[in-house]
């Protein structure tokens, strides 16, 4: 996001470790106004887990969150809004690479070599580049258009 304009989020899906890009979906941030980073959180949350469940599809076996405690809480309560607290649920912290779960008072920190260290910033850094694709879209169109 540029000051709060074009705001998007991403999810990806990886299946036995491999991107399902089928599963793949982008979000424009609807509700919320300016850089909310906790708001957007829940809001992407809210909307693809209610879907999901609106359309009685399976849910994942795990949740990871971009962001540390603060966008971990987040979506932590958009899940339990919805009756699916028990959902695994982590985030992912990148300056310190360190991950956070719902009830830790401490992060969980992994080696830098770790495999399961690096799946999950692959994870993450895939959602980046989707959501960057869509937000460069999104904010093409709208310079385009002013053009006009």
């Amino acid at each position: 996001t540029i000051a709060g304009e074009d705001s998007v989020g991403s999810l990806v899906t990886f299946v036995n470790g491999i991107p399902h890009k089928d599963g793949y979906r982008r979000f424009r941030i609807k509700t919320v106004r300016g850089v909310d980073d906790f708001a957007s959180v829940r809001e992407v949350v809210a909307r693809r887990y209610g879907r999901l469940l609106a359309e009685e599809e399976p849910l994942p076996d795990l949740v990871l969150i971009d962001g540390g405690k603060g966008q971990l809480a987040a979506a932590g309560a958009a899940l339990a809004a919805l009756g699916l607290s028990r959902l695994p649920l982590v985030s992912l912290a990148k300056r310190e690479e360190e991950i956070f779960a719902p009830g830790r008072s401490r992060p969980i920190v992994l080696a830098r070599s770790s495999l399961a260290l690096r799946f999950l910033q692959h994870v993450r850094d895939e959602a980046h580049r989707f959501a960057q694709v869509y937000h460069h879209l999104l904010r093409s169109k709208r310079i385009r258009g002013k053009r006009s």
